[in-house]
């Protein structure tokens, strides 16, 4: 198929043309053409006054829920999600079932990721046996078999000699963890961020120091072994704190956000609405703005949707029992967008597409004649609705069914 993208502009400061506007022409998945007023013809034309033409976007933390999960996600489903959101290259959490923490397991799911389209799928392998935090998993297996990286996932490892373990082990080949950062004996029983809210609503709450005493942990962790490690889902400033001082030391400590906490807070949970329950909480509208003027000052590297899709009766149920979650992938740039609007569109690539592919160590992409048309078409402010008929996932645990929004993929 052949493609022609009308003057757009190129957002990659890896390119020729950044920041010019130009046509893209793309043929049997090549960039073919790239110029001003090209007149070959194309199966495809997308033209609109406000284009913008990026290096494929990454998601670094999803949830494609197979196997054992697929009523909630299967891998086609995400894949369609992600690619409805913009993103040529997702990774996946291990809370499978079984368990990604064998070669087998994890080869089964990157062999149902391939020939789906347009989207990559890279397979976070287990940190430990069956996700249980006890023992280390097969990771130097898992490695070989290609995974992109290591993480309990949703459960966060709490054994700090096990993590210890762990971060000596990929050290050895560059190997890098993804942490949840949540501490799972303080988070005990929670259901919000614990503060005045939460008292007022009669829901017991999961303090700041949950969060920040795992990411202090761990980042002396590092210290010791000169190991690497990325935090996802960060929400606090205590958090944010401890990461900046970390790379003022030169340890190699990465974070990433997810948009939701870039744009909700706790008030979002006044109605005891459960698609607003996700892990790590939401917080307080300050805590918000604190993460998002870590969008710019460096300290945060790139975005994590999370995507955690949930069926009806995970979700529509008392707030104490429904599971935690939030579908994002489709909705990922609106949502951006909408939290920091005085955020550019070169910041939004940086964080999207070139920084998580050095920290993973991904192919680099560039935007240039001859190169792969792994790229992203996005018009930050053109509208349009997100309706249940043209949703991807299966996950029905979103905020925007039914909405009109801002920030469109084309």
């Amino acid at each position: 198929m052949s493609l022609l993208i009308k003057n757009a502009t190129i957002s990659d400061p890896q390119s020729a043309y950044h920041g010019k506007k130009s046509d893209v022409l793309i043929r049997k998945g090549t960039i073919a053409a790239v110029g001003k007023n090209l007149k070959e013809k194309a199966e495809k034309v997308i033209e609109g006054p406000g284009l913008y033409v990026s290096p494929g976007w990454v998601d670094i933390l999803a949830d494609y829920c197979d196997p054992g999960y697929e009523h909630r996600e299967t891998v086609e489903s995400g894949l369609r999600a992600a690619e409805a959101g913009g993103f040529t290259d997702v990774f996946v959490v291990p809370n499978t079932h079984p368990a990604v923490t064998t070669r087998s397991v994890l080869e089964y799911i990157r062999n149902k990721g391939a020939g789906n389209g347009r989207v990559a799928l890279h397979v976070i392998g287990g940190i430990s046996k069956n996700l249980e935090g006890k023992e280390l998993a097969e990771m130097m297996d898992m490695r070989q078999a290609g995974a992109v990286a290591f993480s309990d996932g949703w459960r966060p490892v709490q054994n700090a000699g096990l993590m210890l373990k762990a971060l000596e082990y990929v050290k050895a080949f560059g190997g890098t963890l993804i942490q949840l950062p949540v501490h799972a004996a303080l988070a005990q029983g929670g259901l919000m961020n614990e503060g005045e809210t939460s008292v007022r609503l009669g829901m017991s709450g999961i303090p700041n120091i949950a969060e920040s005493l795992l990411v202090q942990r761990d980042i002396e962790l590092v210290r010791y072994t000169g190991s690497r490690i990325h935090f996802s889902g960060i929400s606090t400033p205590e958090s944010l704190a401890l990461v900046r001082a970390a790379k003022k030391d030169g340890l190699q400590v990465t974070c990433s956000v997810t948009p939701y906490h870039l744009l909700f807070t706790e008030a979002m949970l006044e109605e005891y609405n459960s698609v607003y329950k996700v892990e790590p909480p939401l917080r307080t509208e300050a805590e918000r703005k604190q993460l998002v003027k870590a969008l710019t000052d460096g300290t945060i590297d790139c975005i994590a949707t999370h995507h955690r899709p949930q069926d009806w009766d995970a979700k529509v149920k008392e707030f104490e029992y429904a599971q935690p979650g939030m579908i994002g992938q489709e909705t990922c740039l609106a949502m951006l967008r909408a939290a920091a609007p005085k955020v550019g569109v070169d910041r939004w690539v940086e964080l999207l597409a070139l920084n998580p592919r050095k920290i993973f160590g991904l192919p680099e992409v560039v935007i240039a004649e001859g190169a792969p048309a792994k790229i992203t078409v996005f018009d930050p402010d053109a509208s349009w609705t997100y309706t249940a008929q043209h949703k991807r996932s299966l996950g029905v645990n979103s905020p925007w069914i039914g909405k009109e929004l801002e920030g469109k993929i084309f």
